[in-house]
């Protein structure tokens, strides 16, 4: 499996943030978000090729029970129902950070972090080059897959990226298709950026949403507290 990176850290988004984890990277993608902020694991791949034995004894190094599962896209991951295994049988808290576009097929997970891409992640043709932009459009949403998700994992939560009134419009019509009903809480709402004064340009737009919804407010902590940097 190619390995981006693997870090201990705590958690900077979604319900348990805060919490001290340790985080496995997967490279590769199979979307092109224009505001991807991990290009290194999506755009332009890197790491090296690591067995899931190696990849445990680095994750047992650290003392933390959460371990969260990222990409990239980790569910297109060579070996990743192998590994999650492992976790599993390790006693570990699974979080997995996916786009929901891949169906979970039985693989254990605690709490699937979930983050359907809007409009807004498309990338130009200038940017990805027109096959990719038909690819990012065609392979975005899944409402089923979605669905398949909320119904497989124990715990799960919604979380969009938002820069704009449209972009909260669209994460409602998501979750309407979905077919489920999903508790206001469950959808966690984080401000587009990789800096502290973009994301906080947002906040008055994503507070009131949250208000009027019950839906919760998500920052983004490693922004925060170590800037949009690797390993943290």
């Amino acid at each position: 499996m190619r390995i981006s990176e693997i870090f201990y850290s705590v958690q900077g988004e979604g319900s348990l943030t805060g919490v001290p984890s340790v985080f496995v990277r997967t490279s590769g993608c199979n979307l092109r978000c224009t505001w991807c902020d991990t290009p290194y694991a999506s755009w332009k791949p890197e790491g090296p090729e690591m067995p899931t034995a190696e990849i445990m004894a680095e994750v047992l190094r650290h003392p933390a029970r959460h371990v969260v599962v990222t990409g990239g896209e980790p569910l297109i991951a060579k070996g990743i129902h192998e590994l999650l295994a492992a976790f599993h049988q390790a006693g570990k808290h699974i979080t997995i950070e996916t786009a929901g576009t891949i169906l979970p097929e039985g693989i254990p997970v605690d709490l699937a972090s979930i983050s359907p891409k809007l409009a807004n992640s498309t990338p130009s043709v200038e940017k990805a080059g027109a096959a990719w932009v038909q690819r990012h459009e065609q392979t975005r949403l899944q409402p089923a897959v979605l669905k398949a998700w909320l119904e497989h994992a124990p715990d799960y939560q919604l979380k969009f990226v938002i820069s704009s009134e449209a972009d909260l419009q669209e994460a409602q019509t998501v979750i309407d298709s979905i077919g489920l009903p999903v508790p206001p809480e469950k959808v966690l709402l984080m401000p587009e950026g990789t800096s502290m004064e973009a994301m906080r340009s947002r906040y008055s737009l994503l507070v009131a949403a949250c208000l009027s919804h019950g839906y919760r407010l998500s920052p983004r902590l490693h922004i925060e507290l170590f800037g949009n940097k690797r390993g943290t």
